[in-house]
């Protein structure tokens, strides 16, 4: 089974009122959309990858990133479209006979391996599921005049995430169904499907920490949820160090004890 993941970094990022898009923007030790990429180039699950970008910005990236982090599952770079859903649909064009398709947004760095496990599961079963998280906040629906006209069930809304995972024939035929009407309303795949897939969106359990990087706020927070990933590696790591030395000591252990017995 072939899962295809396009990755959208065609963003301009207007609310981080920054010279550079946001999915370019340092976050600790690397860019935000380094991230991204690292997870599903990462994650076993995952044949190949299409990154999305600015027309202008698809020498940047295979420089940037995909040389430069030897993310050799990036397959296609390409150009996206002036919204989200045009440059969605670009990544699609661009897959080579795959099965499922995995929409993550490269503003997004905190997708895990588990997380893209928990997604395929999902869609394997369902066709069509996006990641997402029961809301902490009470919800209000307003009308003209931001009035309040109904609120809904807290225990019935949930925020919905990337990535978003679907049978390839189905998402592209929604989108395909999708451009032929206005689509300006659309602000997530689920939604294509939903309205012009014929068929049932699920969701499956997301994260609180896959957070979506808009504003400098965002960035922010993102800065102390990379210092905690960072540090836990580094923990890892010096585990492993330590676990080895102290192999390598029991080792020579055993050496030096067979060769004491070897001279007696």
């Amino acid at each position: 089974m072939k899962c295809t993941a396009i990755i959208l970094a065609a963003g301009q990022g207007k609310r981080m009122k920054s010279n550079v898009q946001k999915q370019f923007l340092q976050l600790g030790e690397y860019p935000v959309l380094y991230y991204s990429l690292k997870a599903f180039q990462d994650s076993p699950e995952i044949t190949d990858i299409v990154l999305v970008c600015g027309k202008t910005e698809i020498n940047y990236c295979k420089d940037a990133f995909v040389q430069k982090y030897h993310i050799d599952k990036v397959s296609e770079v390409v150009a996206g479209g002036k919204e989200r859903y045009e440059s969605v649909y670009q990544g699609l064009c661009a897959c080579h006979k795959t099965d499922y398709v995995l929409i993550h947004d490269g503003a997004r760095p905190f997708v895990t391996e588990e997380l893209i496990q928990r997604g395929l599961d999902c869609a394997k079963k369902y066709q069509a599921c996006a990641a997402g998280v029961p809301s902490k906040d009470t919800v209000k629906i307003i009308g003209e005049g931001k009035k309040v006209v109904s609120t809904p069930d807290r225990s019935h809304v949930w925020n919905v995430q990337t990535p978003q995972i679907f049978e390839y024939h189905l998402i592209k035929e929604a989108y395909e169904k999708a451009l032929m009407h206005d689509s300006s309303r659309i602000t997530d795949d689920a939604m294509v499907v939903e309205n012009y897939g014929n068929h049932e969106v699920w969701l499956y359990e997301g994260s609180y920490k896959n957070i979506k990087i808009t504003t400098s706020e965002d960035l922010e927070i993102g800065e102390i949820f990379a210092r905690e990933t960072y540090d836990k590696k580094s923990e890892k790591n010096e585990k492993s160090i330590l676990t080895n030395k102290k192999a390598d000591g029991i080792i020579n252990k055993l050496h030096m004890s067979e060769a004491k017995k070897a001279k007696k």
